[in-house]
């Protein structure tokens, strides 16, 4: 991306149904970030949603489109259109450093000089400084009370602002320009947080036996770390499952930073024979080859020479969002899915991805001491959902970054594609991980630890029906799971033909006085 401004079509005034391949619920005029974005000719995605101006009084919100009346038409100049923007759809970095990049920056001049104490040209002055480390030709802001740089009615922001006296704003980003990702507002993050999972969990651990709690971690545990090997369609051996939970298990007491990263690698990968152990020396992708071992990718990694860049940038996101108080989930979801979009090793991005939800959420001690969420587990149990949340963000990307095949098979990123990696939209990741956070605390731990009150009640009233030892009793126990509380005629014909017909009966109904038909097969207890 050049830093000179670039020739700039004439904002479209004519009414449009289709724009770059999403279409309108009905003929309006781009306005805000789309009617930029279309003059500047730029390569950037498109926003979840995006704003059009009818030519009548209609006011809708329909497939990613918000559609406004048209007495709200900004008109063709830049300036106002990016006005126009921060007041109804937010701030998008990515496409505001792009838009810098290509305008001439004295219209903003002009502009702050005309109406010094205006909020808006105030907030658009800062984003221009901190995206673009360029001082505008315009005097500080010595009037006029201080305003948020994050609108918190759109977006969730840091709630300990720095306040920048030069604009007198309040800086209330969660990051730095070398890595701040944004969330936008949605009822299912505001219902997320009013739940208090956070507090929920802490209640279930503090109000349970410490014995119980302790075994319900070490099963979590294991089973995190085992669907953490099955997403990426690994079976390794317990060895080295039980390793990879050593590590999770230490999730919170690590800095971010490179060399930590790179430790993770190296205890994750363990053999490094074959594997190249640190940040990758040329450029990655994910996806296949075609049947002339051509790269046909679904993402494309960070370029190698962006990475120090990029994970210092995320180190400093990390010590921003927890200084400033930004949402932890927020903050985890930022981190761990803009780690796995950089994609900054040859192998075990996606598991040190997973990693770092649990690192930052116990960093910020949302979750029990205790215990981890089983967030793994529960992206296992829903692998097409993880899969499509991903995408959401690395598919787009497909269409602005410029790339070429190597003689290796491997793909060489020939734009400047930094800040696609920066500057991402992480609302639905944020989604995502709220979602399996909730599954964790309302449904895994509890469950869990009631499968274990019932296990040792099972134990101790079996031995009422019949003397058995307690690896024969977890055996017996697991065959009913695996039939529905029935022991099956194999394990009455081989394991159990001693036990007779009343004792069978008798076993089957504690089952199900026990477990009530709750708990079908499941891996591990």
């Amino acid at each position: 991306m050049s830093d000179a401004p670039s020739p700039a079509r004439a904002v479209a005034v004519a009414s449009v149904t289709e724009f770059r391949g999403r279409y309108l619920p009905i003929a309006a005029r781009l306005a805000g970030y789309a009617a930029l974005i279309d003059k500047y000719d730029l390569k950037v995605p498109l926003h979840h949603e995006m704003s059009a101006i009818s030519t009548k009084n209609t006011r809708r919100k329909e497939d990613g489109w918000f559609i406004y009346p048209n007495s709200m038409y900004p008109g063709p100049d830049t300036i106002d259109n990016l006005i126009f923007a921060l007041k109804y759809e937010g701030i998008q970095l990515l496409t505001l450093k792009h838009i810098f990049s290509r305008f001439d920056k004295t219209e903003l001049e002009k502009a702050a000089l005309a109406k010094r104490t205006s909020s808006y040209l105030r907030r658009l002055c800062f984003f221009y400084e901190f995206l673009m480390d360029d001082r505008l030709q315009v005097p500080d802001v010595t009037a006029g009370g201080y305003v948020d740089a994050v609108d918190t009615t759109q977006q969730y922001a840091a709630t300990i602002p720095m306040s920048i006296k030069r604009f007198r704003v309040k800086d209330n980003l969660p990051g730095g320009p070398s890595f701040c990702p944004m969330v936008f507002k949605t009822k299912r993050i505001e219902k997320f947080i009013s739940l208090g999972l956070s507090t929920k969990a802490k209640k279930i651990v503090e109000n349970a036996p410490k014995d119980l709690i302790a075994r319900a971690a070490a099963f979590l545990l294991l089973a995190d770390s085992k669907a953490s090997f099955a997403i990426e369609g690994e079976n390794p051996p317990n060895d080295r499952v039980a390793r990879w939970g050593a590590v999770i298990s230490k999730a919170g007491q690590i800095e971010l930073d490179k060399k930590r990263l790179v430790n993770l690698q190296r205890e994750l990968i363990g053999d490094d024979r074959f594997v190249h152990i640190g940040l990758r020396e040329e450029g990655g992708f994910i996806g296949r080859h075609d049947t002339f071992s051509q790269p046909e990718p679904e993402h494309l990694s960070a370029k190698a020479e962006d990475l120090e860049d990029l994970l210092e940038g995320l180190e400093i996101f990390d010590i921003y969002a927890r200084r400033m108080h930004f949402h932890p989930v927020l903050a985890a979801a930022c981190i761990a899915f803009g780690f796995v979009f950089i994609h900054p090793f040859e192998d075990g991005n996606g598991r040190i991805h997973r990693f770092l939800m649990h690192h930052v959420l116990a960093q910020f001690n949302y979750t029990p001491r205790e215990i981890v969420f089983p967030i793994s587990s529960v992206i296992y149990d829903d692998i097409a959902r993880y899969k499509d949340v991903l995408e959401s963000t690395t598919r787009p990307l497909l269409e602005c970054i410029e790339w070429r095949p190597t003689e290796s098979g491997n793909v060489d990123v020939i734009s400047d594609s930094v800040d696609y990696y920066r500057y991402f939209d992480a609302t639905l990741c944020s989604e995502y991980l709220f979602g399996c956070v909730q599954k964790s605390v309302e449904k895994n731990l509890p469950e869990e630890l009631m499968f274990l009150e019932n296990r040792d009640a099972f134990h101790r009233d079996v031995t009422d029906i019949v003397d058995m030892g307690e690896r024969t009793i977890d055996l017996l126990l697991r065959f009913l799971r695996q039939n529905h509380g029935k022991l099956s005629r194999r394990a009455r014909e081989n394991e159990f033909r001693k036990l007779n017909e009343n004792e069978v009966l008798d076993i089957e109904d504690l089952y199900k006085e026990l477990f009530a038909g709750h708990y079908v097969e499941q891996n591990g207890t």
